[in-house]
């Protein structure tokens, strides 16, 4: 099951954490501001701390996946 969902009938399609209206984009805005993942999870208790290490993992691919995509053009351009 995905952690984070888009539905435009929610907050007018920004990605939340599934089953909450709770963008997924605040716990990042949380923690570059030096607040713990505890705090975040203790400001928005409908979203797990599941869901929440759910969404680092998938951040963190998307970020994989972007570099792997870039490698051909810096390996064309070096």
């Amino acid at each position: 099951m995905p952690v984070i969902l888009s539905n435009p009938n929610i907050l007018g399609g920004t990605p939340c954490f599934a089953g909450t209206r709770v963008p997924a984009e605040t716990l990042f805005v949380h923690l570059s501001r030096g607040h713990t993942l505890d705090y975040f999870l203790q400001q928005f208790p409908g979203v797990t701390r599941q869901q929440a290490l759910a969404a680092f993992d998938e951040a963190g691919q998307g970020l994989g996946d972007m570099a792997l995509r870039a490698a051909p053009a810096r390996k064309a351009a070096g």
